[in-house]
């Protein structure tokens, strides 16, 4: 493939947002309130519509023949690259919010970079979703205050999930060669330039809603480069059963 590494990089980014957004979709149907229901359910279609605009340009790059749908669906597990924390699962409500949070956070300073690319495709993407992401970043963060400086029992559940999900987020600042080579070439993000801001920023809304920032030094990785949780496997049976069951089935 001539451009394996834009296509390879592409899907890097593409894959946090179809991961996470059928977590979120998950919960259709099973949030807390109403209201906070159709929100997860909009925002896991807001990550999905974003999806679509990545995929789209990875199979023109690819050129051979496979569609948005192919490369959504037909990969195998260590075919795909999005960080663990994306494919971590729900919980409870406090692990769906803290998931959402650290991602958020990291989401939007990405994208806000990635407009200044030199590819134009991937500007006029990250200019469009990048609109969505902050009213994702805000609805995670409110209820992140809410439920750590609520009662003591949704506090304890809060700073439970932020202490387990920690571990995950320092992949979010690793960089895969494809994304060394991206960099080189300005068309990617130097993920490493945002680490410092990012926990700075979290640890500064944590400390506002009364939730310690966890002092651990061991990360996991791994999700980038196609080796994850278990957690996958079950979340892309669900994700690519239609598609395996119909062949060549289209929306």
């Amino acid at each position: 493939m001539k451009n394996e590494n834009l296509y390879n990089y592409i899907l890097g980014i593409a894959d946090n947002s179809l991961i996470l957004g059928q977590r979120m979709g998950e919960l259709c149907g099973h949030g807390p309130t109403l209201e906070t229901d159709i929100a997860c359910t909009n925002i896991s279609l807001d990550l999905f519509g974003q999806v679509r605009s990545y995929f789209q340009y990875a199979a023109k790059i690819a050129g051979d023949g496979r569609t948005e749908d192919d490369i959504a669906m037909l990969r195998k597990e260590r075919e795909y690259k999005n960080v663990l924390l994306a494919e971590q699962p729900n919980t409870n409500f406090a692990y769906t919010i803290a998931r959402h949070f650290l991602f958020d956070v990291y989401h939007f300073s990405f994208l806000n970079e990635l407009q200044k690319s030199s590819d134009l495709t991937l500007s006029a993407i990250a200019n469009k979703c990048i609109k969505e992401v902050s009213y994702h970043e805000r609805f995670s963060s409110d209820w992140v205050k809410r439920l750590g400086d609520g009662t003591e029992e949704s506090n304890q559940k809060m700073q439970e999930a932020i202490n387990d999900l920690w571990t995950y987020t320092d992949e979010l600042f690793h960089q895969t060669e494809a994304d060394k080579v991206m960099v080189e070439d300005g068309v990617g993000v130097d993920v490493t330039k945002l680490k410092d801001n990012y926990y700075k920023s979290v640890g500064e809304l944590l400390n506002k809603a009364r939730l310690n920032t966890p002092e651990s030094k061991w990360f996991q990785k791994g999700g980038k480069i196609g080796i994850h949780t278990e957690h996958l496997g079950y979340l892309l049976a669900d994700l690519q059963y239609m598609q395996r069951t119909y062949p060549n089935m289209e929306w």
